[in-house]
């Protein structure tokens, strides 16, 4: 029997678990330096080389799982454990009273593209529990950066029929009929089950989502892997799975407000998940979460994440868990930053109440507040 796990009352650091991709890139700036990308999992970087390492690796990464099974944790009584491993023997003290469940609450990740992902859809919880024995696939994604010739597809052209979307996947020719555009910086994007999206070359972004990765792939656009092989596509599900209705939720409404640290923009939530950025500028203590597991993405600035026991750096691209027993921590800024909060919320606890307390009406609220 392994030995009793430790109390987890700290917020605890941990190293994403890096995944090669045909459409990754070998440099992953402005997050990640060279220390990273040097195995599957990654070391958290020091202040020096996070402001002065080289961001090119050997391999093609295009995703970098941050509450992943085989994310490592860096610090606290459970370092060197992956999150698997933790959820498999403590669940309610990694994350919170009567969790049972054997997967991790949501799926964060850093993604980066230099080509076109292929086009694709996610299944919903029903059919997914039929087909897949799994969870279905609701994401949202927070544009870090976009090159100059970053694009996004998301959602079908009006009009699209069913016939004429299999004709072009067929054809290698998806990207016609669905909706493209360019993304702007810092903008939020929600991606219900069941829309037909794709992301294109210079990208860097956050996803979120439920804990799945079951994905149907319609068009490869033709595309080769490293062996030569033309990657697998699953048009008969894909077409079942796809609502040729699906609106574009994009530029999402950016409800951003001034706080005692700086500000919090809630960026978006649904049942499943929610995002907030904070723009941390001042010293900010913050309590512990309500009995759930929340987490902190650094996607921009250094300081200190300080306890009672002590301090230790954060800088961009880390990841901070703060589990439901946590102590309360204070944020210390050397340099302006931005982290991404994610949680699995009360949609009227953690958002609808204190936007309406800011004065936001609802038509507004019901942009970013999704009941899917």
């Amino acid at each position: 029997m392994p030995p009793a796990m430790p109390e987890l009352d700290q917020p605890l650091l941990l190293a994403p678990d890096l995944k090669e991709k045909i459409w990754g890139r070998e440099r992953l700036d402005p997050l990640y330096g060279s220390a990273e990308a040097k195995g599957g999992s990654a070391p958290p970087r020091s202040r020096r080389s996070a402001k002065h390492a080289p961001t090119t690796v050997a391999r093609r990464i295009g995703e970098a799982w941050l509450t992943g099974d085989g994310a490592t944790f860096m610090t606290g009584p459970v370092s060197g454990l992956t999150l698997g491993e933790v959820l498999a023997r403590s669940p309610g003290e990694l994350c919170g009273p009567g969790w049972k469940a054997d997967y991790f609450p949501f799926l964060a990740k850093f993604l980066f593209t230099s080509d076109w992902l292929s086009m694709q859809v996610h299944p919903d919880d029903e059919y997914a529990l039929h087909h897949e024995k799994s969870r279905g696939k609701t994401e949202a994604w927070y544009i870090v950066e976009g090159g100059q010739n970053a694009s996004i597809a998301l959602g079908l052209a009006p009009g699209t029929s069913r016939e004429a979307l299999e004709s072009a996947c067929r054809q290698g020719r998806s990207r016609e009929v669905a909706q493209s555009f360019r993304p702007n910086p810092a903008e939020g994007v929600f991606v219900p089950s069941g829309t037909l999206h794709a992301l294109g070359p210079g990208l860097v972004l956050f996803e979120l989502s439920e804990t799945s990765d079951i994905t149907y792939r319609l068009d490869d656009y033709g595309r080769l892997d490293h062996r030569g092989r033309a990657r697998d596509l699953h048009l008969e599900r894909g077409l079942e799975t796809v609502r040729l209705d699906a609106p574009a939720y994009r530029d999402l409404p950016r409800l951003e407000f001034e706080e005692e640290f700086g500000s919090r923009r809630y960026v978006v939530a649904c049942r499943y998940f929610a995002i907030e950025v904070l723009a941390v500028e001042s010293r900010h203590t913050f309590p512990p979460p309500p009995d759930r597991v929340e987490a902190l993405a650094v996607i921009g600035g250094e300081g200190r994440v300080e306890t009672s026991r002590g301090w230790l750096a954060y800088a961009s691209g880390q990841t901070w868990l703060i589990p439901p027993r946590s102590e309360a921590y204070r944020l210390v800024p050397e340099e302006a930053s931005r982290l991404m909060r994610f949680y699995v919320p009360d949609l009227d606890r953690d958002f609808r109440q204190p936007l309406a307390e800011r004065g936001v009406v609802p038509g507004l609220i019901g942009k970013v507040v999704f009941e899917n």
